[in-house]
């Protein structure tokens, strides 16, 4: 013990950790394909250990490989370690370990390039994680120094079993989504209160008004926009004048990882964007699916869906982008109106089962509610519904503000009002469809405007969209609604004051973040210098 071997302890452990951390990252991915959780915990953070367990099992192999070319007894060259059948000792074995560690380079290198290759060939590569476990298995246990201990042995049988159980269930079973009711549920003897949605809170009426601003927070701050094209897969009808859409990537593929609340922007054949909320499971990267209502005004955008999308056509999207976050909170409650459920069901989506939440659903009708049916029949006794033909007055919202829950809501500018009117600012987190009137004050004036990047300054005359500017100037920044509600022009403000004319988030915000959207806000200030 006087000159201990420190490199053959480090290669014992690391060889039992790095085991270890492979059979966890097969295991987490079988409980994400088979979504054998999915009553249990938010797969995102199933996702997150997967992809942890995959990186760190690399690691500790790489560690284990370095510490026995550093053993003083092995003395393994850099040839005998990394090419199969050149290793003087133990040769098939340690074959076989190499073997394992090219296949999870391969199938660690993939996973990051996952979005950028075909579905087909992704997957293929994948499964040979489970050829890696079969390796490292083996290798385990024709080569290990501990293979006759107790512990070994126990550990050994543990992590074979485990893994083959997993391996078992990934073939016997599979992830079905929910099916979608698409008939109305029959209309409730007596009409529900917003009292019962929120026992023990006491229910102002929901009216029209002014919309006011909440503060939300944010992980990201400028959005990186990737264009892809999507192909239609499947068209249904969630309720009256609301289509389900489901969109999946042409040619195959992974689609990026987005979160409850984000958006994506739809490039439509006849020259016009949209931003669609994504109402899926942010745990199903296979597809986006979003609900399109047909709006009594429609500009050509709603109608144009309604009227010529098709099963089979190709659209161009950019995005996810999110600006309507969900964020970690003991409590939270849900209060939608109309088309708003497109968003707030993503997060239903997500939210552990066990956490305490409560969706109230606002609407003109039932037949008018999009995915009612399917939200009844998940979670019974927890959807508060009020649906106007049955509600003999308003709903009372003012029960809400005692609540201590973090608010969101997503619907008509009434209801919105209506719940800031009652809801302090800081637990409160809505989305707009439609932007909030904001005049610029002030005395209208000429600005300088600065693109960092570009190292380009040029004049702004008065009443001039900052945007449009921009892109007359070849900046090229990523615009869509161009009324201030969707986000996608976000630019980070490096000095000046901006104008927030918008109606994304809080000004107060935004002037935390350092940002603002050029397409309808302005400058206070004589100049503005911009991070593009």
């Amino acid at each position: 013990m006087n000159d201990p071997h420190i490199w053959w302890y480090v290669t014992r452990a690391s060889a039992v950790i790095a085991w270890v951390l492979l059979t966890l990252s097969v295991i987490w991915g079988i409980l994400l394909s088979t979504r054998l959780l999915r009553n249990i915990d938010n797969p995102g953070w199933l996702q997150d250990l997967h992809k942890y367990f995959g990186g760190a099992a690399l690691i500790v192999v790489a560690l284990h490989v370095a510490s026995l070319m550093l053993d003083g007894w092995l003395h393994l060259s850099l040839l005998e370690a990394l090419v199969p059948f050149e290793a003087a000792h133990r040769t098939v074995p340690v074959a076989l370990g190499i073997l394992s560690l090219y296949v999870m380079v391969a199938v660690q290198g993939t996973s990051l390039l996952m979005n950028r290759l075909p579905r087909k060939a992704w997957k293929a590569i994948h499964y040979l994680s489970y050829a890696a476990l079969v390796l490292v298995a083996f290798h385990a246990g024709l080569s290990g120094t501990d293979v006759g201990s107790s512990w070994y042995r126990i550990l050994s049988i543990a992590l074979i079993v485990v893994a083959a159980v997993a391996v078992v269930l990934r073939v016997l079973v599979r992830s079905k989504g929910p099916a979608v009711a698409l008939v109305a549920p029959a209309t409730a003897d007596a009409a529900p209160t917003l009292a019962a949605s929120f026992p023990g809170q006491p229910v102002a009426a929901v009216g029209t008004g002014a919309g006011g601003t909440a503060t939300l927070a944010r992980t990201s701050v400028i959005p990186l926009l990737e264009k892809r094209t999507m192909v239609i897969s499947s068209i249904t009808r969630q309720a009256d004048q609301v289509l389900g859409v489901r969109l999946l990537p042409l040619g195959g593929g992974m689609l990026p990882a987005w979160f409850p609340g984000a958006h994506v922007n739809l490039h439509l054949p006849n020259g016009l964007q949209r931003q669609y909320s994504l109402c899926g499971d942010p745990a199903d990267r296979s597809h986006f699916h979003m609900a399109v209502l047909r709006t009594e005004f429609s500009e050509g955008g709603s109608s144009w869906i309604h009227d010529s999308l098709g099963i089979g056509m190709t659209l161009q999207i950019d995005g996810p982008l999110n600006h309507f976050e969900l964020e970690a909170a003991s409590e939270h409650l849900f209060i939608t109106g109309g088309i708003g459920i497109a968003p707030i069901k993503s997060m239903i989506e997500s939210l552990l089962a066990r956490r305490s939440w409560r969706p109230a659903y606002f609407g003109r009708s039932r037949t008018s509610m999009a995915f009612l049916g399917e939200l009844l029949s998940r979670y019974p006794g927890q959807v508060g519904v009020f649906a106007s033909d049955e509600l003999a007055a308003p709903a009372d919202l003012s029960g809400v503000s005692r609540s201590t829950a973090d608010v969101y809501c997503c619907g008509p500018e009434s209801l919105m009002a209506a719940v800031a009117a009652v809801v302090p600012p800081e637990g409160m987190h809505f989305e707009r469809f439609v932007p909030i009137i904001r005049v610029a004050q002030g005395t209208p004036h000429s600005v300088s405007i600065t693109a960092a990047r570009r190292s380009k300054t040029f004049g702004l005359a008065a009443g001039q969209s900052i945007l449009d500017a921009l892109e007359r100037n070849g900046v090229a920044v990523s615009g869509s609604c161009r009324k201030g509600v969707c986000g996608t022009c976000e630019v980070r403000v490096l000095s000046g004051s901006p104008e927030h004319l918008d109606s994304v988030m809080a000004d107060i915000e935004k002037d935390q973040l350092g940002v603002m959207y050029p397409c309808v806000s302005g400058s206070r200030s004589e100049s503005l210098v911009l991070e593009v």
